[in-house]
């Protein structure tokens, strides 16, 4: 797993990084209908990069993470900003229990491609969304392994392939899913395709 704590500092300013937070928004916006009375909770939030392009439309935002260097950051950010809807919450959802909490909307950026149990964590997110609720996940296309090669310690996916990860969710209970490409992604000169999958919970 790479060292998220150690990166967090200096993560928004990484080239790019932005551009896809709202990319991944924009997307989101065009497939669900968002609105202030919705509760949302982003995992592996990060320092909130998509939660603050979403912030304005949804109501209360739980934004869950694993790293406290990042939530560390994400803390600064809300204080700087004055923002009243936006909660962090250390959460690792291989070994934690899940929060009481359930949400309308959930949605992770990037992260699922490090969780080595996919049924497990899909499952978790079905678990916590309201019956109706919304599952919005991006993440990698099926990649050739290049995107982490320089990370000797990973030991999680090459991306996804969208039909795979389709029966996945709908083992996991969920039903309407459809798949979008939302942003390409460029490192080290490669080109990697992100998808927004979206399903729902009936």
């Amino acid at each position: 797993m790479a060292d998220f704590d150690s990166r967090a500092k200096d993560w928004d300013a990484v080239p790019g990084r932005a551009e896809r937070a709202q990319a991944v928004a924009a997307a989101i916006r065009a497939q669900v209908t968002l609105s202030q009375s919705m509760t949302a909770l982003e995992y592996g939030c990060g320092t909130g990069l998509l939660s603050f392009a979403l912030q304005a439309e949804l109501g209360h935002i739980t934004l869950a993470d694993s790293s406290a260097g990042m939530l560390e950051v994400l803390m600064e950010k809300i204080a700087r900003g004055g923002i009243t809807n936006m909660t962090p919450l250390r959460l690792d959802l291989a070994v934690d229990s899940l929060p009481a909490e359930r949400f309308n909307l959930v949605y992770t950026l990037m992260t699922l491609h490090h969780i080595p149990d996919t049924g497990k964590i899909l499952g978790s997110f079905h678990t916590l969304l309201q019956p109706g609720g919304i599952l919005c996940i991006s993440d990698l296309d099926k990649e050739d392994g290049s995107f982490h090669s320089h990370e000797a310690a990973f030991d999680g996916h090459n991306g996804f392939d969208r039909a795979e990860l389709g029966v996945s969710l709908e083992q996991a209970g969920f039903t309407n899913i459809c798949f979008s490409t939302c942003y390409t992604l460029i490192k080290d000169e490669r080109i990697y395709p992100l998808f927004l999958a979206v399903a729902e919970k009936i």
